[in-house]
């Protein structure tokens, strides 16, 4: 007996991440050192005070169901961090707490999007952006950037990119992959492009808010374009900045017709994020901050050694990132040199030959790329780099 799947599957594919992750592990299990800088998740374990406030949660009995869009003390600490943060003003009516910040993306997209609409998705982009809006069933218009650009669309593309059927627009700043982060001026002049067209959203995926270290201080797209306030959703989550990934919390603020409207969706699908979460999730918006800046000054340190170290190989070029975990150098100087076909199996023969996992620029829309996470130790990425000079270097 064959069954078949819905028609919107050939729009979309698995994670490229996950499939890296899954044959790494597969050989791990097979007995060979396996060295992965593919994961996107911190290699710091939750701050203690963040885990405590979950185990007294349970103790007291947090373990029902709570609001579907959130309880309401988690909403008011992220309504302190987004003062706090970002000088911006929200009511609990347009906040939104979710299973991650994905799924708060994922409502997003399904809560505005019609078939047919277009979403203008700059490249490299996470992942999973463009087939959240073909799971939409809206079309994603891909605009290139490179290293070059640093990654980062211009006024000119983005208002190139505008047609009639331009629904939303998707920025996440510091990026995934590559680190770039987009100053105050640099927002306010996208912002102009997009002002005239009042039908347009802007979700800003900010998940590495504080993961950051550029000479000018984050700025949130609402915070910097005051004047689209009204039609911008912003994104943030605790996964990554306090080393919370698998306690599962994200949020959306926006206007609350949109947040409504993303609830309704959250209550067909998984209903209220996990209560424990969400009380950790407060504590951690709450507390001493100290800990956040302590990772991040450690991520900074593997930064700088691993931008060099990837400069120093002939035919790659690493760009200094501004924030997140990531690395994104173009190593397509190196393909050529070495008769190698493409960045996807570079990847194969650095797992196969080198025992190190990486996931190639393409999974990101950028062929000739590749994307190394540093949360790891330091020691790690020394053996990393050596193993892949016994690649790249003949």
């Amino acid at each position: 007996m064959s069954l078949s799947v819905s028609a919107r599957m050939a729009r979309i594919k698995p994670s490229p991440t996950g499939a890296v992750l899954a044959l790494a592990s597969q050989l791990r299990a097979e007995g060979r050192d396996i060295l992965s800088l593919g994961a996107g998740e911190p290699d710091f374990d939750t701050p203690d005070f963040i885990k405590e406030a979950a185990i007294q949660a349970i103790r007291q009995g947090a373990t029902k169901y709570t609001p579907i869009s959130g309880t309401a003390s988690l909403k008011a600490a992220i309504q302190r961090k987004f003062e706090r943060d970002n000088a911006l003003a929200y009511a609990p009516s347009q906040i939104l707490v979710s299973s991650g910040a994905k799924q708060s993306l994922f409502n997003l997209c399904l809560a505005l999007l019609e078939p047919g609409d277009e979403v203008i998705v700059p490249s490299p982009y996470w992942v999973s952006y463009p087939d959240m809006v073909r799971l939409a069933e809206a079309d994603p218009v891909i605009v290139e950037t490179g290293i070059e650009d640093n990654f980062k669309i211009t006024p000119e593309q983005l208002k190139a990119a505008l047609t009639g059927r331009t629904r939303l627009f998707i920025l996440n700043s510091p990026s995934n992959p590559t680190g770039a982060s987009y100053s105050k001026a640099e927002l306010q002049a996208l912002g102009e492009v997009l002002a005239p067209f009042p039908d347009i959203v802007i979700v800003t995926d900010e998940i590495y808010e504080h993961i950051h270290w550029a000479a000018e201080p984050f700025t949130s797209f609402a915070s910097a374009c005051p004047q689209l306030y009204e039609r911008t959703v912003t994104v943030n989550g605790v996964s990554k900045a306090y080393a919370m990934t698998g306690w599962r919390i994200g949020y959306a603020a926006g206007p609350e017709e949109l947040i409504e409207a993303m609830t309704t969706i959250q209550s067909q699908s998984t209903s209220n994020a996990c209560n424990v979460s969400q009380v950790a999730a407060e504590a951690a918006l709450d507390g001493d901050q100290g800990c956040v800046a302590d990772m991040c000054n450690a991520y900074k340190e593997r930064h700088d050694y691993i931008v060099a170290a990837l400069n120093e190989i002939s035919g790659v070029e690493c760009r200094p990132g501004e924030g997140t975990f990531y690395a994104f150098p173009r190593v397509q100087d190196a393909l050529t040199a070495l008769h190698i076909k493409d960045d996807v199996a570079l990847v194969a023969r650095l797992l196969q030959n080198a025992d190190l996992a990486c996931v190639p620029g393409s999974a990101f829309g950028a062929p000739g790329y590749l994307r190394m996470s540093f949360a790891c130790s330091m020691e790690q990425l020394e053996e990393a780099m050596r193993r892949l000079k016994s690649v790249l270097v003949a």
